[in-house]
């Protein structure tokens, strides 16, 4: 059983996680509009994985006999400045998604909830790839300093991705 506390955190969680599929989508579109199918394409696998990790939370949350309360999502920004500012933006927010992580994580170690501690092990994992995944291709397009082949060619390499 999960305590009221921990319960309260884990529905904000699902909340986070939503509007992080919210903003990744917000961005593939503007990627789109920008003639950038490539990054569009990695956002919008971005957003899918948001949307399943939200799910894991939900489906805890059950397990643990807990209800699940959804929370309103807020409009997410539309408009980015280049290419650079959408993943510079991407590499911050998983910043603050680890931090919400974490927090998680010493409100399951204060509360002696083992089972949450061991669902979050996953997620901690999945940061540290999310955040170095992130930090990759903004440095990739800073050393091209948006020159507009070099552009198009990370476009065509991130439309490589596939579902993991």
């Amino acid at each position: 059983m999960l305590s009221e506390k921990m319960l309260d955190a884990l529905n904000e969680q699902v909340k986070h996680e939503l509007d992080s599929a919210y903003i990744y989508l917000s961005m593939s579109a503007y990627c789109e509009a920008q003639n950038l199918p490539g990054f569009a394409h990695w956002m919008l696998l971005q957003a899918q994985e948001e949307q399943e990790h939200a799910m894991r939370f939900f489906r805890f949350i059950n397990e643990r006999g807990g209800r699940v309360i959804l929370q309103a999502l807020e409009q997410p920004p539309s408009e980015f400045e280049s290419p650079t500012d959408v993943f510079a933006k991407t590499l911050e927010h998983e910043q603050f998604i680890t931090g919400r992580i974490n927090h998680l994580y010493a409100l399951a170690l204060e509360e002696q909830d083992f089972a949450s501690q061991t669902f979050l092990h996953w997620f901690i994992d999945e940061q540290v790839e999310e955040e170095a995944t992130a930090a990759e291709i903004l440095d990739t397009l800073k050393m091209v300093g948006g020159h507009p082949h070099s552009v198009l060619m990370l476009d065509r390499q991130l439309a490589q991705r596939s579902e993991e």
